[in-house]
């Protein structure tokens, strides 16, 4: 994978190139760019997507320890890689995590259409069960290396305090444990988790919901019906307050849709990116 230097640190990111619609593509926490990986396949004939690996856990490199790290440092992070390597009328995409509704709120010049993903929004933040023992295991002493080793487990992994929360269909794992395997392996990157963490402020995403307000371009909200995490309704409210957004709901999914319903998210965003995405001028 390529890797470019930004203000926070080092950040790999796949890039499947070509002259196609660009699509950007963010994660969510502990997870990393594979989790696109169906995704990916299916757009990469005739579109060009890149998909980073954000300071979430699952990154290799651990950023720059005296650079502050926090959600609104990535949304900072965010805008950087766009500006950093050109890209425009860029629609860009995220799954689980909310920054991209900060990104959009703050730096859409380079957006030509958002796309949210059963996602945190709101005042669910941290969101769900799991959300709240990430919160609990950055605030203890050892408590993410604790907490990493036990999501390492596999026998324990379709429980609802972890992967099985995110998804209905097992996630293969050897995906998981590339997942879990900076976290278990690197104190640096667990640091940048930890510190990541506490940094969350919990009116973050009930502001860039109003900024939303403004954000006057094509948006397709995407909810999982039977999602663990994210309340059913926040999917339909992001949709109304969004003034060109619409939903779109997937039944037989949880959170991670591009790994319970990766066919039917291809073809929503191919269908997005054809029909409502026009560069702009």
């Amino acid at each position: 994978m390529p890797e470019i230097e930004l203000t926070a640190g080092t950040v790999a990111y796949e890039d499947t190139g070509g002259p196609g619609p660009v699509v950007v593509l963010l994660h969510g926490l502990v997870h990393d760019a594979t989790v696109w990986r169906h995704v990916i396949a299916g757009l990469r004939t005739d579109h060009r997507v890149l998909a980073p690996t954000l300071p979430y856990g699952s990154h290799r490199i651990a950023m720059k320890p005296d650079v502050p790290l926090s959600p609104d440092s990535v949304v900072e992070l965010i805008a950087e890689f766009l500006e950093r390597l050109d890209l425009h009328d860029v629609t860009l995409v995220e799954s689980d995590c909310g920054r991209a509704q900060s990104v959009a709120a703050k730096h859409p010049e380079r957006l030509a259409g958002l796309v949210l993903i059963s996602c945190e929004a709101f005042d669910n933040y941290p969101p769900g069960v799991p959300g709240k023992m990430i919160a609990l295991a950055c605030r203890a002493p050892g408590g993410v290396a604790l907490m990493a080793r036990v999501l390492g487990l596999k026998a324990l992994r379709r429980l609802p305090v972890g992967i099985g929360a995110l998804t209905r269909r097992p996630v293969p794992d050897a995906v998981v444990d590339g997942w879990l395997a900076p976290l278990r392996q690197n104190a640096e990157v667990r640091a940048d988790f930890r510190r990541y963490n506490l940094a969350v402020r919990r009116t973050e995403l009930l502001e860039a919901a109003e900024g939303l307000r403004t954000f006057d371009r094509p948006a397709l909200v995407v909810w999982a019906v039977d999602d663990l995490m994210m309340p059913r309704e926040h999917g339909r409210r992001l949709a109304e307050l969004l003034p060109q957004g619409r939903l779109s709901e997937i039944e037989d999914s949880r959170t991670l849709i591009a790994e319970d319903q990766p066919e039917q998210l291809t073809s929503a965003l191919r269908a997005f990116v054809a029909e409502r995405v026009v560069p702009r001028s």
